[in-house]
């Protein structure tokens, strides 16, 4: 069974992978036995330390995802610093809050353009070389506002939401050339992006008391559904998404 989600001399690459749900990934990734390229808008030399401690090569990478045109640039720096690449996990997303009636124009063109069109590129860069060579694996970080609408972030449900759908478009198209693509969506995780609603007394009561697992959900709880997406475990798996929720979506 241990061979169905072993990684190693797997190359994988975790975009916002210095922080947060991002390293924990790559974290996971590493034990697993997966070299492990982060890319994040700088350097992360201690990631790369705790990456290395098992046994692995990691290198940290500074990069823009939102600089789409150098997406390509970005694929051949990592091909030349680590090798082909197996496995893409686009983590890296961003968030703005306002009431939907008073929403900056320029801040939903900046969401959008972060969480949805730099992962679609992502996605096409990372994903010709793979289906040059018949194999890889691609993991999308989608959410649960995938699903639903939330509240004062039209533009991240919308780009979440683009995310799941693009996800099961590029599954149609590539699962019979031997590449996986594939979704995680988080539900309320206790990271930095979600501060604000951990700071709110209320809505913050209001949350966990519909979680059915009773916490908010940490970095380490991302771990196997990622692992399994990366691995031979989950060959069969295309154009789907995990909720790792704690069961909100169920309840």
């Amino acid at each position: 069974m241990h061979r169905l989600f072993d990684l190693t001399g797997k190359n994988a690459v975790v975009t916002g992978g210095s922080r947060g749900l991002g390293k924990s990934i790559a974290l996971g990734l590493a034990e697993a036995g997966a070299n492990v390229a982060i890319v994040s808008r700088g350097e992360c030399p201690e990631v790369v330390s705790e990456l290395k401690q098992f046994g692995v090569k990691a290198v940290s990478i500074a990069f823009d995802i939102a600089n789409i045109p150098m997406h390509q640039e970005l694929l051949t720096i990592i091909e030349e610093k680590l090798g082909k690449v197996d496995i893409l996990v686009n983590n890296a997303g961003v968030q703005k809050r306002h009431p939907s009636e008073e929403f900056p124009q320029e801040d939903w063109n900046y969401v959008m353009n972060v969480n949805a069109n730099a992962v679609f590129s992502l996605c096409q860069v990372f994903g010709k070389p793979m289906l040059e060579r018949g194999n890889g694996k691609i993991i999308n970080l989608a959410s649960l506002l995938s699903f639903q609408g939330g509240f004062t972030v039209p533009a991240y449900a919308a780009s979440k939401g683009a995310v799941m759908q693009f996800t099961k478009s590029l599954a149609n198209e590539w699962a019979s050339k031997g590449v996986n693509v594939n979704c995680v969506a988080p539900g309320y995780m206790a990271t930095d992006m979600n501060e604000a609603l951990i700071d709110d007394e209320v809505r913050s009561r209001q949350i966990l008391d519909r979680i059915p697992a009773g916490r908010w959900g940490t970095g380490e709880d991302m771990q196997g559904a990622v692992i399994f997406l990366a691995s031979s475990a989950s060959d069969y798996v295309h154009g789907f998404t995990i909720a790792i929720d704690g069961g909100w979506l169920g309840r």
